[in-house]
């Protein structure tokens, strides 16, 4: 067989009939647990929050289940099985990045706000253009997002259709933005609490079954595994490939100073990005008392932790069994090793049920992204600044629902645009936009009592701006073959991942603001946000009101 036959026949995985079966059971046990979820929603605060009605394991499940993407499962296996050690750095960096987010933001963040991130922030600030700019920069984090996530599913759905054309993946994309929109329309925050406690827990254990199996396949020795991917790389037909060094770093982010420095814009955007996303700050609200909270993020950290364990063995055993040369011809490229690697331990059967999993991983996600873009709308921007207070729930829910829908087809828009991607790449796009955007503002408002509105406005809009646009630039969108446009170039910033220069910029512009500003605000307001914050005191006083 030629090279050109090999790959084409590597792009053929699997029974189609079959893995749709699978897919549709899958998608249709989800919205049964949607619909009755959403019998229960009788106010806006349980559309938005569950109705704060989780436990603290529950929640937890729940955010691993929305931390846990289609980059964790899909992207981060693809990247370590074509690029080895560089790519479990992405790993490492989701990891780490909780350790700000329940040392920093989760208990004190709960205790202050109602719905949003935003709560916070407008609780000693001028409200009307501190919601609104939360709410601008709320809806970039969560498009950038959606991109990776619909990208994902592009590729995955391509892969178990044998959907090889641009324009058959478009569609694919489109089916299941509609989905997207269908969960969050009918379920809610509860509704889609639910469903991302079922994926959390199918995910975890479908990963934790194929890691034994890939284990099993050479007796359990992680160094034959690490010792076969090395091999299968080294052999490798495609351009480029065969050159790397799987097990030592450099692979992808070491050929010159660039890529190194691109490493590390990439490792601070992942580290200080998670306490910054606001689908999952919203979480916080959805548990009854900031003890829960705390109990939510140690839940979410232990299951997160040890999956991302898995993804190693995951991406070497794609490696070693299945070849980057499979992988990358594959539709859906780096994306398609863990289906891949399901299909050549399990044949049909659990590639199915992997590859429903998958999806509704990014089903999961994409709804619980949508419902926080949504919310941030109708309560932030229409209910405390177009209707200054006077929205009634009824009609926050109803323009929630329309934002949904809107977030919904530009969500698929882009999604088409990204197709091909690596999603945990596109994700780590989000993590700077978050870290740049959002957690200054968050820090600042928590911990510094001589903050003030004009500082939040800098270092919002500046973190935002400067992010959109240094990404806009870079070599992620123009300027190679690899690119989201790839005839187009344009890429005067060097680096693929703006944080090194957002993150300290929107830090700075937030301090430079504030002095510039004038006066801090209430004393009276500041200090009953220290004691909110610090002991929970008054916080259900926010909740009732």
């Amino acid at each position: 067989m030629s090279h050109t036959e090999y790959l084409a026949a590597a792009t053929k995985v699997g029974n189609p009939v079959a893995n749709i079966a699978i897919f549709a059971l899958f998608v249709a046990l989800t919205l049964v647990v949607v619909i009755r979820a959403s019998r229960s929603n009788a106010s806006a605060a349980d559309y938005f929050t569950g109705g704060r009605g989780f436990s603290g394991p529950q929640n937890g499940i729940a955010i691993s289940g929305d931390y846990l993407s289609a980059a964790s499962f899909l992207g981060i296996a693809g990247a370590i099985a074509v690029y080895g050690y560089d790519g479990f750095l992405y790993s490492i960096g989701f990891l780490v990045a909780w350790l700000v987010a329940l040392l920093l933001v989760a208990e004190m963040l709960r205790n202050t706000g109602k719905f949003t991130m935003a709560d916070v922030l407008s609780f000693r600030l001028k409200e009307g253009p501190v919601r609104t700019a939360a709410a601008f920069s709320t809806l970039a984090v969560c498009l950038f997002y959606l991109l990776a996530q619909m990208a994902g599913a592009g590729g995955l759905v391509a892969l178990l259709l044998d959907v090889s054309s641009k324009s058959g993946q478009a569609v694919v994309i489109a089916v299941v933005g509609v989905l997207m929109i269908v969960y969050v329309l009918v379920g809610g925050m509860k509704g889609t609490t639910w469903v991302q406690i079922i994926k959390a827990a199918l995910l975890i254990t479908g990963a934790a079954l194929m890691t034994v199996l890939v284990l099993a396949k050479y007796g359990f020795n992680f160094s034959d595994i690490l010792g076969s991917a090395q091999d299968a790389v080294h052999g490798a037909k495609t351009k480029g490939v065969a050159a790397r060094d799987v097990l030592a770093p450099g692979a992808q982010y070491g050929a010159n100073g660039t890529s190194k420095l691109n490493f590390v814009s990439l490792g601070i955007a992942l580290v200080l990005g998670t306490a910054g996303l606001p689908h999952v700050l919203m979480r916080f609200y959805t548990v009854p008392t900031a003890k829960e909270a705390r109990r939510s993020v140690v839940w979410a950290i232990g299951l997160i932790g040890a999956f991302y364990l898995f993804t190693l063995v995951l991406g070497y055993g794609a490696a070693a069994i299945v070849g980057p040369d499979r992988i990358l011809a594959a539709a859906g490229g780096q994306n398609s090793a863990a289906p891949l690697l399901a299909f050549e331990l399990g044949g049909v059967v659990l590639l199915g049920i992997i590859s429903a999993v998958a999806f509704a991983t990014i089903l999961a996600v994409v709804a619980g992204l949508t419902i926080t873009a949504a919310t941030s709308f109708a309560h932030d921007i229409y209910a405390n600044v177009v209707k200054r207070g006077n929205a009634g729930e009824r009609e926050q829910v109803r323009v929630s629902r329309i934002t949904a829908v809107i977030i919904g087809v530009l969500a698929i828009a882009l999604g088409i645009l990204a197709n091909g991607q690596n999603v945990a790449f596109l994700v780590a796009l989000a993590f700077a936009v978050a870290a740049s955007a959002n957690l200054p503002t968050i820090l600042y408002s928590l911990f510094w009592r001589r903050f003030n509105t004009t500082g939040a406005l800098w270092s919002m809009y500046g973190g935002l701006i400067s992010t959109i646009v240094l990404i806009v630039f870079s070599p992620a969108v123009s300027g190679n073959a690899t690119a989201m446009l790839p005839h187009a170039k344009f890429d005067w910033f060097p680096l693929s991942n703006p944080g090194i220069v957002s993150i300290p910029l929107a830090f700075v512009l937030g301090i430079i603001g504030t002095y510039l500003g004038g006066k801090a605000g209430d004393p009276d307001r500041e200090a009953e946000m220290e004691v909110r914050a610090l002991t929970g005191v008054g916080a259900e006083k926010a909740v009732a009101h």
